[in-house]
């Protein structure tokens, strides 16, 4: 599928790869991993073409179907849906070829229109962009949304989703996992499994890899190597190879200092003069193993509180959410439909208790939008209760890691700026070491971070925290920046901790490592969650397979709706809607069979004889049928989502 034959590959003046021999073979799921600047970004531009490599060459076959996320998304006024389908472009081209057709009534057009879709199976496209919606996180009430409604972390999702959409043989994803909670990492997660083509895939979430990756790319100073199995068998083979490779070492300088001293001491001597030729050459065939470097290994941490009280903070009988007159200033955080239309206050959890004392290590689990930022800025105080009571000690000293804390370091300003801010009376020295321990020495701390990468940028944010010697941290997303490095060094310096921590995080690993409780945010409540994430895994798939399937089968133009588990309540209102809803299905089914009879009748090129009336006629209803299913559909889900929450 692809070769690379003593690749090289530079960016400006740095040599990132040099010497690379590796095919990957058809469906391999390959996890391509390094530390941030070793160049996997930039193979991926050279694998779609957009760099050409300095020595040696790429080979990938001509009728190889590659599809990448874009890095941008326009704002369109296209509904979300419809910029999804657009990923399998000849399916939307004739789709849009059947509406503009029916339009104009020109029904040799919609015939072949027709034909196109069923040769393409363009038929369950509207099916197969739901279930990507639905599992990335989206509502079926967003899925007709403008494309322009969304905020930037929510187009990401919609360039995932259009990518996923596109048909392709190798599929390149960089970082995919960057702008989803955890709900929808393990929904991507399973349907990568299910993808058929040869996956390449930047992470530095282990725990992804481990569940996805069938071999491992390593690309380590300059060069690449591969290894078969996820990362963790990677790191058992590398740490038994550069065992190998130590002891041979060892054995070969061994046997070169045994060669030296018979060559010292017998070349001078007639008698001897030959074995020490021989001991010559051989000395010069030896392989020159090299000693293993070893790594350096990065290590960072958050120093002893002044003062750890044993209860921290509290909320009592809180509702959260934004107040009319603040409005709400965290765009990415909720979809554009979760504020109030009415102009009142948007209450997002409500009536929950919360409490944090020394020790404690919380884990926030549920989707984006479902509260937890807001949860966690209830709890820092960024966010007035709309009800109930917020209580603090007054030894109390939270350092807060948001979202976006990294794009707010201010430009042109150094490490050192920054933490002059925090402390003007700290001596220059003092500020220098500590900067070191977090990786800034030298210069580095002097320089502006407008030329640091997203990962240094993060360093830095956390390195302000630690200055202020919590004893509460509440970190929102502090890992996404990070390489597999920093990660584990944030782990350690996490579960090294002696405050309260309270985590919002897509990566397992961390959460796994930190945290010993979990609280789940959704359906605006705030609950424990009775288990470990392997828990939290087997419970959402058991929850979501269902409305994911009836996500689709309502889209489906060939099926009906998967009917819930009805819940033991006896509740008149439950009853009317359950049997709304048994109504709603069986409508449902009979619009899908007079919808395939009809696509049936119009694929009949006979239909089109004489003067087209019985086409025109048979695609209105068509129409008209597409209209009702569009109209019940919203009705269906918004029933059974009503249901499942109640």
């Amino acid at each position: 599928m692809l070769s690379l034959r003593n690749f090289a590959l530079r960016r400006g003046p740095n040599l990132l790869l040099s010497g690379v021999d590796v095919t990957l073979y058809d469906g391999w799921r390959v996890g391509v991993i390094g530390r941030n600047g070793c160049g996997k970004s930039s193979l991926f531009a050279a694998i779609r073409g957009e760099l050409d490599a300095d020595v040696g060459g790429l080979d990938l076959p001509a009728k190889v179907r590659l599809a990448s996320v874009a890095q941008e998304t326009p704002s369109l006024p296209d509904p979300a849906l419809d910029f999804v389908i657009g990923g399998d472009a000849p399916v939307f081209a004739a789709i849009k070829a059947e509406a503009d057709a029916c339009a104009r009534e020109d029904w040799e057009a919609v015939a072949e229109a027709h034909h196109q879709l069923e040769a393409l199976n363009g038929y369950d496209a509207e099916a197969r962009a739901g279930r990507l919606l639905h599992g990335l996180g989206f509502p079926a009430a967003t899925h007709r949304r403008p494309v322009s409604e969304f905020s930037g972390g929510w187009r990401v999702r919609l360039n995932l989703a259009r990518t996923l959409m596109t048909p392709s043989d190798m599929l390149l994803l960089d970082e995919p996992t960057n702008h989803l909670d955890l709900d929808a990492v393990l929904w991507l997660e399973q349907w990568l499994l299910k993808y058929p083509g040869t996956l390449l895939l930047i992470s530095h979430d282990r725990e992804f890899l481990d569940g996805i990756s069938t071999h491992t790319l390593h690309l380590h100073e300059g060069r690449a190597k591969l290894y078969t199995g996820d990362y963790t068998a990677f790191e058992r083979q590398r740490a038994e190879h550069l065992r190998q490779q130590q002891i041979a070492f060892e054995k070969e300088q061994a046997e070169r200092e045994h060669l030296q001293k018979f060559i010292d001491r017998f070349r001078a001597q007639a008698t001897k003069a030959t074995q020490a030729q021989s001991r010559i050459k051989r000395l010069a065939k030896l392989a020159g193993t090299e000693a293993v470097r070893a790594e350096r290994s990065l290590h960072i941490n958050f120093q002893v509180p002044a003062r750890l009280p044993f209860s921290l903070l509290r909320l009592n009988d809180v509702d959260a959410g934004y107040r009319a007159s603040a409005g709400h200033d965290d765009p990415d955080e909720e979809l554009p439909d979760a504020r109030d239309a009415a102009g009142n206050d948007a209450v997002i959890l409500h009536q929950f208790g919360f409490g944090l004392e020394a020790g404690d290590r919380v884990g926030l689990l549920g989707p984006n939008g479902a509260g937890k930022s807001t949860l966690v800025k209830t709890l820092v105080g960024a966010l007035l209760p709309l009800r109930g009571e917020r209580m603090v000690h007054n030894d109390t000293r939270i350092g807060y890691f948001a979202q976006h804390t990294v794009e707010s370091l201010d430009a042109g300003r150094s490490p050192i700026d920054h933490l002059r801010d925090l402390a003007p009376d700290a001596s220059t020295q003092d500020m220098r070491n500590f900067l070191g321990r977090w990786y800034f020495a030298g210069d580095r701390a002097f320089e502006s971070v407008d030329g640091f990468s997203g990962g240094e940028r993060a360093r830095l944010a956390l390195a302000l925290i630690a200055w202020r010697k919590p004893n509460v941290l509440l970190l929102d997303e502090p890992t996404n920046h990070l390489d597999l490095d920093m990660r584990e060094a944030l782990a350690e310096a996490l579960s090294d901790f002696d405050g309260a921590i309270v985590l919002v995080s897509h990566d397992r690993h961390l959460i796994g490592l930190v945290c010993d409780r979990y609280v789940r945010v959704a359906d605006g409540k705030v609950e424990p969650f009775d288990g470990d994430l392997d828990d939290y895994a087997v419970w959402l798939r058991s929850r979501n397979n269902r409305p994911m399937e009836a996500v689709a089968a309502a889209a489906k133009s060939v099926a009906k709706p998967v009917a819930p588990v009805p819940k033991p309540v006896d509740d008149k209102a439950t009853r009317r809607q359950r049997s709304r809803l048994q109504q709603l299905e069986a409508r449902l089914a009979e619009i899908d069979a007079n919808s395939a009879e009809l696509s049936a009748q119009l694929a009949d090129p006979a239909i089109y004889s004489g003067d087209g009336m019985q086409a025109a006629q048979l695609a209105r209803q068509q129409g008209v049928l597409a209209s009702e299913r569009e109209t019940l559909e919203a009705e269906w889900l918004g029933l059974y989502d009503l249901l499942e929450a109640g």
